[in-house]
């Protein structure tokens, strides 16, 4: 892989903005228990980084981390013994147009499509109209899988499309803008213009590890519609969101009139709309779900009371089970990951779509959890969340930060560390201000500027507090500054001082 497409995968994950958008701060239509106001403030004020500094420990206010993110809207909702604890929104739905968030806007959910998508596939599982383990092309009528050499004559199930598992392409996809010719379905599935993705194609053959891949959820998409002679975003409106309660969510693109008051804006991490607001697509399985944190929540919860023998809205309690279990590996489920933290289980999701990202997790046991959304095309943000509902509801096991001890190096020996790092687009920064140095990223074409304080373990090795990433300083025979390695994978040479 070419140096500055490696990068260009890896670094999105680091990045904050610092353009200048006014803000608005916290809104809630319901009015809530003096108890659960103080949970509500305790998270506010609770937020952290992946990394804490040995007796000086940080903790932010969402209003602090908002400004610093430059994030527009936020939309919360926590879910405490099988239940909605409390739903808030913050920020604005469109910064333009001062419309603010609200519990009732909403996102679009990216890749936690997937999630909703598994759960209408089992229906039809549980309704005895496909076997999970049949060959794929036993369902598909308007279009075949096309079997080449690289399946090695293994069949592709529908198991292996919910765990990527299949040995299928194409990771995910870009949507289209507001005025583009829209492909359809078995264009996408064929590579074919307008659709601006490559071909859905066997990369190896199945059943032989997990990698994530839109395109098999996709060709789930088209099972649906053949077996049931639905469109999808009828199909899931009728088997699976409104029997969940999810009735202000909509996997149709693009989205009806009716709840165009309702959708946030995208943004970029330069500050920039999204181009006609929001991207359609047409991959409606793989990302086109509109939804809120309240919906999703519903969807946690009903997870959790399935799985438990409490509710079978759309899913029994063996059917659940078997949407939970790992199919070859510890993680991957059937549109769900499994995250064992400390001997505690849950199942997760997170969604990326232009100029939004989002996630949910849930506990198998106990029925916790925390969805958070935003129009902010930034991850960092609601890590930092997540962790301060983990910390505020004293979840088990599930936030247990690394501690590291910083040491001192005197103002004049940090000369040396100063300088460019990089080649072409991808120039990182050492940076000099008041007494300390900031690693600086400066991008104007996808993410803006970000900058974060370095703290040092030795006089070769650093952290940021924000993520939890190894950086070295590479020096030579003579103890010259020539790189800068982040991860022991991406170096970056010194090309200025």
């Amino acid at each position: 892989m070419p140096f500055n497409i490696k990068i260009y995968k890896s670094v999105i994950i680091l990045l904050f903005f610092c353009t200048s958008v006014s803000f608005l701060y916290g809104q809630s239509s319901k009015k809530y228990s003096t108890e659960i106001q103080s949970k509500i403030k305790q998270v506010e004020k609770n937020l952290s980084g992946w990394i804490q500094i040995e007796n000086n420990p940080q903790m932010w206010t969402l209003e602090e981390r908002m400004k610093f993110y430059h994030a527009n809207g936020v939309s919360i909702a926590v879910i405490k013994d099988y239940k909605i604890d409390w739903a808030k929104g913050y920020g604005w739905a469109d910064s333009l147009e001062q419309k603010p968030v609200t519990t009732k806007t909403l996102f679009q959910a990216g890749s936690n499509s997937k999630s909703l998508n598994a759960v209408g596939v089992l229906k039809l599982l549980q309704e005895g109209k496909l076997n999970l383990n049949a060959d794929i092309n036993t369902y598909l009528k308007s279009w075949k899988f096309p079997y080449d050499s690289l399946s090695k004559g293994k069949k592709i199930t529908i198991a292996n499309l919910l765990s990527h598992t299949g040995g299928i392409s194409v990771h995910g996809f870009y949507g289209y803008k507001k005025g583009e010719k829209i492909p359809s379905i078995k264009q996408i599935l064929n590579g074919q213009k307008p659709a601006n993705s490559e071909a859905i194609r066997s990369m190896y053959e199945p059943s032989i590890k997990y990698e994530y891949s839109g395109g098999g959820t996709t060709i789930s998409q088209l099972i649906i519609e053949d077996v049931t002679g639905k469109s999808y975003d009828e199909y899931m409106w009728e088997n699976v969101l409104k029997p969940m309660g999810m009735t202000n969510s909509s996997y149709t693109q693009p989205p009806t009139a009716t709840i165009q008051n309702l959708l946030a804006t995208g943004y970029y991490n330069d500050g920039k709309t999204v181009e006609g607001k929001y991207h359609i697509y047409p991959e409606q399985a793989a990302a086109g779900l509109w939804t809120n944190p309240t919906d999703l929540a519903k969807y946690v919860i009903e997870t959790q009371l399935s799985l438990k023998g409490k509710s079978q809205k759309v899913l029994s309690k063996d059917m659940t089970k078997l949407r939970l279990t790992p199919f070859i590996d510890n993680k991957s489920a059937l549109g769900v990951f499994i995250i064992n933290k400390n001997g505690v289980k849950n199942f997760e999701h997170g969604g990326v779509d232009e100029g939004f990202v989002s996630q949910y997790i849930g506990t198998l046991e106990g029925g916790n959890g925390v969805v958070v959304m935003t129009n902010t095309y930034n991850t960092d943000l609601f890590d930092e969340i997540i962790r301060s509902v983990a910390l505020t509801y004293d979840w088990k096991n599930a936030y247990t930060p690394d501690v590291k001890k910083e040491i001192y190096i005197k103002e004049e020996d940090l000369k040396s560390y100063i300088g460019k790092y990089g080649s072409g687009d991808f120039i990182w920064s050492i940076i000099k201000k008041e007494k300390d140095i900031y690693l600086s990223i400066n991008d104007n074409q996808y993410w803006g500027t970000c900058m974060w304080k370095i703290h040092f373990t030795n006089e070769n090795n650093f952290f940021i507090t924000e993520k939890n990433s190894e950086f070295l300083f590479v020096k030579d025979s003579m103890g010259k500054i020539t790189a800068l390695n982040w991860n022991n994978e991406n170096i970056l040479k010194k090309v200025e001082e």
